[in-house]
């Protein structure tokens, strides 16, 4: 596998499983276990991390509920990270019960509605991988590795000032605690660029954005994962990533070019040229360019505003861990809120965003999932940023395409084009065209 695949497919499907005594691709972090496994995460250069977005306050990729993930992310840090001396990851595995317990003294609150959407927060966080969450046991997950050492004194200090679940708060008598927390709960993961909103678990308060339904079973807060391996961890962390692109450059040029290469990385949106120097000066966006194809990603430009998105050629040998399920569901929607209206002429023909939301219930007419799948798709496909989920006046609102459509390069806004022809009129002379043009 080459490095570039190695971090596409990170990116897509989350942190690389490494086998015993497997190093780690060039440009990632690689953390061991006792056993001699390890997983590979990908490092960002000069030490940088996602939260370089708020300086330049532009907004990350949002997260759902993002104040109940922050919030059930800091309890599981209290319950796993009992040894304070030591790093937080891989701290030690805890109950989830302990974890609720610990969520529900910190808000104050235990009626069903805040233990649904803590359950939703936990299987947000496994997905993303921020956590670990398997029968009955939540750990830390190996993103918590990745947060810098100089600040693990801040999180030492939040870590003493939360309550803890013994503690006497309010609202702790009132969802009494099941004795046993689910037995196998089912595999879930992010897809494509959804891995960003992992990122970014962190991210500004008071993101709603859902449909009520994150939290409906403890069953579907994570997934079978082995939690049993103990022994010495180990964090490698590579030396002097891209320092041969970076070091020709003065110290302001080269903070320039690492604030370029986080936002056009991790920002939901395209991002303006005339902010950043380093994407609209040729000399600097040149190295950008050099550090995104080391991890199969390519430069993408709308008109003066830059994002990142798969190069083609890495993106034909990643693949999708889209499900049939989400596959299918994305389509329907493409053809409801954009297919349809651009055929009318209320869409350009370039476009992928929509103001035209497709239907929840039109939704469930067009297609044979049962309502169950056809809503974790749906939740699936959100918490990827490829579906947004909004409100349509007095109407019950419905979903349009999320950010990561901007993520596209021209070669794949092409043969989406081409494959939504073939969706949504595959006996017509257009899509025979193309079925002809592809032989």
């Amino acid at each position: 596998m080459t490095p570039e695949l190695a971090h596409a497919r990170a990116r897509a499907t989350g942190p690389l499983a490494l086998g015993a005594g497997e190093p780690a691709p060039p440009g990632m972090t690689r953390l061991g276990r006792g056993d001699g496994t390890g997983t590979a995460l990908p490092a960002w250069p000069d030490g940088a991390t996602p939260s370089l977005l708020e300086e330049y306050q532009v907004a990350p990729v949002n997260v759902e509920r993002s104040g109940e993930t922050r919030r059930v992310l800091a309890a599981a840090l209290k319950c796993c990270w009992t040894d304070l001396t030591a790093d937080p990851w891989p701290g030690t595995p805890a109950p989830v019960e302990d974890v609720l317990s610990a969520y529900r003294a910190l808000i104050g609150r235990g009626d069903d509605l805040m233990r649904n959407w803590a359950v939703g927060a936990l299987r947000r966080l496994h997905d993303s991988a921020w956590l670990e969450v398997g029968p009955g046991i939540v750990r830390l997950g190996p993103r918590c590795a990745c947060w810098p050492a100089d600040s693990h004194a801040q999180l030492r200090e939040l870590v003493r000032r939360l309550p803890s679940g013994d503690d006497a708060s309010p609202g702790l008598d009132v969802l009494p605690v099941p004795e046993s927390i689910g037995e196998a709960v089912e595999s879930r993961e992010t897809a494509a660029d959804g891995r960003d909103d992992g990122d970014h678990a962190g991210g500004g308060d008071g993101g709603d954005g859902g449909d009520g339904t994150d939290g409906e079973s403890l069953e579907d807060a994570g997934g079978d994962v082995d939690l049993s391996a103990e022994g010495a961890a180990s964090v490698a962390v590579p030396d002097g990533v891209d320092e041969d692109l970076l070091g020709p450059f003065d110290e302001r040029r080269r903070a320039e070019i690492v604030a370029a290469f986080m936002v056009v990385e991790h920002a939901a949106e395209p991002v303006h040229e005339a902010r950043f120097p380093a994407l609209r000066d040729p000399a600097p966006r040149r190295t950008l360019a050099e550090m995104l194809r080391r991890r199969g990603r390519t430069l993408v430009q709308d008109r003066e505003a830059w994002t990142s998105g798969y190069a083609d050629e890495t993106a034909a040998r990643t693949g999708t861990p889209l499900g049939e399920a989400e596959r299918a569901v994305l389509v329907l929607v493409l053809v409801h809120s954009v297919a349809i209206p651009r055929a009318e002429g209320l869409l350009p023909a370039d476009s992928w965003l929509s103001p035209f939301p497709a239907q929840a219930d039109e939704l469930r007419r067009h297609t044979r999932l049962p309502v169950g799948e056809l809503d974790a798709a749906l939740r699936t496909l959100r918490h990827a940023g490829l579906l947004v989920q909004v409100k349509a006046g007095e109407e019950a609102g419905g979903y349009v395409p999320g950010p990561q459509f901007h993520r596209l390069t021209p070669r794949a806004r092409r043969r989406l084009q081409e494959e939504l022809i073939l969706a949504a009129g595959p006996h017509t002379p257009l899509a025979a065209a193309v079925r002809a043009n592809r032989r």
